[in-house]
């Protein structure tokens, strides 16, 4: 199966990010994808001090979702759609699930939050399976992915055959453009991105923004640990590469013994 892992610019709006979510959901049904995944709360936009984030109001969520159902219907693609979104509760920071026909699958919330995104959002409880061309995937939503690996295993050993890991590290600003992908100067989060599919046997998708200072690259992992391929640091685009859920056994999450880690 195909699979598309995005580098988008950080949105100036929340029409800016829908417009890169069609023009990189056209993009990669034309070279066959099936499954297109955009980095963290892509709508409205990361909050972060240095870019300007739109206000946003429920009813401009539903709106930009049900924008994205219509692409998704159009290019007969999956998306994995990174947003705000609003309850009773409070604010969640989400990944939604759209089918090829445009259909709500689902959504997964993130559950551990940065400290400092507590006052931002509220976490969520569950960790949930979707499946696309009778793939079996998972999504973990970047601080959970990168200090959380047990939030990884759970859903190997529930048989996902890739995670994937939308976030944000990076900046226009200030910072350093790395060369090499996994390099020992390089921020960890792309060890950890290794990390998380070797200790699986599963694939790992992680997506990140295009930003002139990049901390981590857009790249998808192979069970055993290697890169197969990675977005150019800072360049706007998306990567279309194919997996083989066969390879993805999840060996070493399933010889996991829980009771040796009872108190």
């Amino acid at each position: 199966m195909k699979i598309a892992l995005t580098s988008p610019p950080f949105p100036k709006s929340i029409n800016d990010g829908l417009y890169w979510v069609d023009k990189l959901a056209k993009e990669a049904a034309e070279k066959g994808a099936a499954i297109i995944c955009f980095p963290e709360s892509y709508i409205p936009g990361y909050p972060i001090s240095e870019f300007e984030v739109e206000s946003h109001s429920q009813p401009k969520l539903e709106a930009a979702l049900k924008q994205a159902c219509g692409i998704a219907k159009q290019y007969h693609i999956a998306i994995i759609l990174p947003m705000d979104w609003e309850t009773e509760e409070g604010v969640f920071n989400v990944a939604f699930v759209i089918s090829e026909g445009g259909e709500v699958m689902g959504y997964q919330t993130k559950n551990q939050l940065d400290p400092s995104e507590d006052s931002r959002w509220i976490p969520g409880t569950e960790r949930h399976l979707f499946e696309v061309q009778g793939v079996k995937f998972g999504i973990v939503i970047c601080h959970e992915g990168f200090r959380y690996p047990e939030s990884v295993r759970q859903l190997a050993r529930r048989g996902a055959k890739i995670v994937f890991h939308p976030h944000f590290a990076g900046s226009n600003i200030k910072g350093t453009k790395p060369v090499v992908w996994g390099h020992p100067d390089n921020p960890y989060y792309e060890k950890a991105m290794m990390m998380r599919s070797i200790e699986n046997t599963i694939y790992f998708a992680s997506v990140n923004n295009a930003t002139d200072f990049p901390e981590s690259a857009t790249s998808l992992i192979a069970p055993d640990g290697k890169c197969i391929a990675h977005q150019p640091y800072g360049e706007a685009g998306m990567l279309v590469a194919e997996i083989n859920p066969e390879l993805a056994t999840g060996y070493l999450a399933n010889r996991l013994k829980p009771e040796l880690y009872q108190q």
